[in-house]
């Protein structure tokens, strides 16, 4: 059960910094007002946080979080962040996973679920920039969602993929689809780039990371924003496809309207008690 004033800490890392960035100034700047109170953040480089967290909230030891009590901890960080340090936050504290794409190893999704349990704790899985999550997550639980698929169209400066899928790419080569296939495939390849994907994969639990289909592209001609289009498909010929343009800069990993999405889920997490909630 959550108390009025929510304790909070932020883990970021360089590489989607700006998403934690973002939350960090909003709880600087209006947590106090809305009940929620800024525990520590921690930074793989913690000099990226000088001049605009406080020295006293810069935690140097990502493993000596227990010292600094806080009801939820919230990663912005990468999903090997979520595997090596998920079940000890878990025991301390509710978790909301920015990086869900952490969830594709169903290994580590089983244990994560065990320990929220176990704890009862938690595990908060924000939408960012998955529209109509919570219809997903419904027609699943209604047992009415047959499939679910999701392409993500960017410029090819906006993706962080491992390996050299995207290495030759040019200004004048246009679109090209760089994979297509289950999220649980797709998650390895690309972690920083589909958390909107694994969030689906939540939603359609029925279906998992190895039923949900989804397909990443790269388009030179896409400057200015990401795409996000969702096609679910139900029963009798149901169908909702949805198509979202999220401004975004060049190189950027995350578009701008999904810093307020992850806030909103914050707040969220402030009154919420279930076990495994996507917000």
């Amino acid at each position: 059960m959550f108390i009025t004033c929510v304790c909070v800490c932020v883990c970021v890392c360089v590489c989607v910094f700006a998403s934690g960035q973002y939350l960090v100034e909003r709880i600087l700047k209006d947590g106090d007002a809305l009940g929620l109170t800024l525990a520590f953040v921690w930074n793989r480089n913690p000099d990226k946080l000088k001049g605009f967290v406080p020295d006293e909230l810069i935690l140097l030891d990502l493993s000596s979080f227990a010292d600094r009590r806080c009801d939820v901890i919230v990663e912005v960080c990468h999903p090997h962040i979520v595997k090596e340090f998920g079940l000890h936050f878990l025991s301390r504290s509710h978790f909301l996973v920015g990086s869900p794409s952490a969830f594709s190893d169903p290994d580590l999704n089983q244990k994560l679920h065990r320990a929220a349990r176990q704890h009862s704790r938690t595990l908060y899985v924000p939408s960012g920039a998955l529209w109509g999550g919570q219809d997903i997550q419904r027609l699943n639980d209604s047992g009415a969602l047959k499939a679910l698929f999701i392409r993500m169209s960017k410029h090819p400066s906006c993706f962080r993929l491992t390996g050299d899928v995207l290495s030759d790419w040019t200004e004048q080569e246009g679109r090209r689809v760089l994979f297509r296939g289950s999220v649980a495939e797709l998650c390895p390849l690309a972690p920083n780039n589909v958390n909107t994907m694994a969030a689906a994969a939540v939603a359609a639990g029925t279906l998992g990371f190895a039923g949900v289909q989804g397909e990443i592209v790269s388009d030179t001609a896409l400057r200015d924003y990401h795409v996000v289009e969702v096609e679910v498909t139900g029963p009798n010929g149901f169908s909702v496809h949805t198509v979202r343009r999220n401004p975004a800069k060049l190189g950027a990993v995350t578009g701008s309207a999904t810093y307020n999405s992850f806030w909103n889920s914050l707040l969220v997490c402030k009154g919420h008690g279930g076990r495994v909630y996507l917000c």
